[in-house]
């Protein structure tokens, strides 16, 4: 079985409070790239998992990653030998090692169907990872694991990730919000959401890792009706109306800034 793990993107990401439980409250608005990671597997007498690709160093255990712990929690009835080639970069705010997971279990709910109760296992790998099973355009509140269907009106929308190669890990950027409540994320149709919402982790990333600030002025210079940090950073997305403007796009960023991670494609 070959599966991609797509790129997830947060359209939306407003954080609401501080949870007595350390977590934070949030609302958002998942959407996914057609492009991503790509895992295969086989039937093998034993689990097996190796991991290859431009960012495969960037996984310092690959074998107490979400992949494995996607495998050693889903039962299948045999072994199975996965390649993940890892193909996004690590710590980016793309739910790649989420992404990956639910990309696992939807090979097992192809091959033997998925357990009851998979979604309570789900968000135990992390709070993105329910999301990522269903890989469409969902809203999450809560920590992100509480799913609503979402509107999908920007399906085919074609959009340009960029990621100046910086990891940026999850913990500190929501540590270094301001706790501010700056109200909740619009209602309508994903364009609207996207249009009138907020990223309220841009402001600590930024603090963080200044050339999140770079990434920005660089697609907002393209002409892209929407641009915006993803998750917890350092990855930055535009929004196009049309393949030619965001190849245009993605060949002024690559003249201006050579070193940075570029991925082209629509959404789902």
């Amino acid at each position: 079985m070959i599966e991609t793990a797509y790129a997830k993107i947060n359209l939306a990401l407003h954080v609401r409070r501080r949870r007595d439980d350390g977590y934070h409250a949030l609302e958002t608005l998942f959407a996914f790239v057609d492009a991503g990671d790509v895992l295969s597997a086989a039937p093998a007498p034993v689990d097996s998992l190796q991991v290859v690709g431009e960012f495969a160093a960037g996984l310092d255990d690959p074998f107490g990653n979400l992949v494995a712990r996607a495998l050693n929690g889903l039962p299948r009835g045999e072994g199975w030998r996965v390649t993940l080639e890892k193909a996004l970069p690590v710590a980016a705010g793309l739910g790649g090692g989420s992404a990956d997971a639910g990309a696992v279990f939807r090979m097992v709910e192809r091959s033997v169907g998925l357990p009851e109760g998979w979604q309570d296992f789900a968000a135990t790998l992390g709070a993105d990872v329910p999301a990522c099973v269903a890989s469409r355009t969902v809203v999450g509140r809560g920590t992100g694991t509480e799913l609503a269907p979402g509107p999908d009106d920007l399906a085919g929308t074609a959009v340009l990730l960029v990621n100046p190669r910086v990891p940026l890990a999850t913990g500190p950027v929501f540590k270094g919000w301001d706790g501010v409540d700056r109200g909740a994320m619009p209602e309508g149709s994903a364009r609207e959401i996207a249009l009138h919402g907020r990223n309220d982790l841009e402001a600590p990333a930024l603090a963080i890792c200044p050339v999140i600030g770079e990434v920005l002025a660089a697609l907002r210079a393209t002409g892209a009706w929407c641009v915006r940090m993803s998750g917890s950073g350092a990855t930055c997305f535009a929004l196009y109306d049309g393949v030619a403007a965001r190849d245009a796009a993605s060949a002024a960023v690559a003249g201006a800034h050579p070193g940075w991670w570029r991925l082209a494609g629509r959404l789902r």
